[in-house]
């Protein structure tokens, strides 16, 4: 016979129990065994965590290219010597346009809209 809806939040509480049980006592040996090969071998936090307090960059998406060498320059900071003095839109990267279901609407036809609404009422 199937369960009914209390019998089965009850089965799923103590389901979610067991689970949290095992992570915990999982999670435990493994972190002993961590500290277990951080000794044996005499690993350093920077060997073990390479990236811990290293800030990402966001260097910001290429949006000129040169041509000849496939360097490439966000447009940001001082510009490279292959673009410097010359007309920035011949080394432009040409950027797909976006789906019709990707484009976010534009504020003007949000408010637009928004006015149409109002005038309705």
């Amino acid at each position: 016979m199937p369960m009914n809806l209390k019998e089965l939040l009850a089965a799923k509480a103590a389901l979610d129990a067991e689970i949290a049980a095992a992570r915990k006592t999982e999670s435990t040996e493994a972190l002993r065994r961590v500290h277990q090969l951080v000794n044996e071998f005499g690993f350093t936090s920077q060997q073990v965590f390479p990236l811990v307090g290293l800030k990402a960059k966001n260097k910001g998406e290429a949006k000129y290219r040169n041509p000849e060498t496939g360097a490439t320059w966000t447009g940001r900071g001082k510009p490279p010597a292959w673009i410097l003095d010359k007309n920035r839109d011949d080394f432009l990267i040409a950027q797909p346009e976006p789906e019709a279901g990707d484009r976010a609407p534009y504020l003007a036809e949000m408010a637009a809209a928004a006015g149409r609404n109002q005038a309705s009422r």
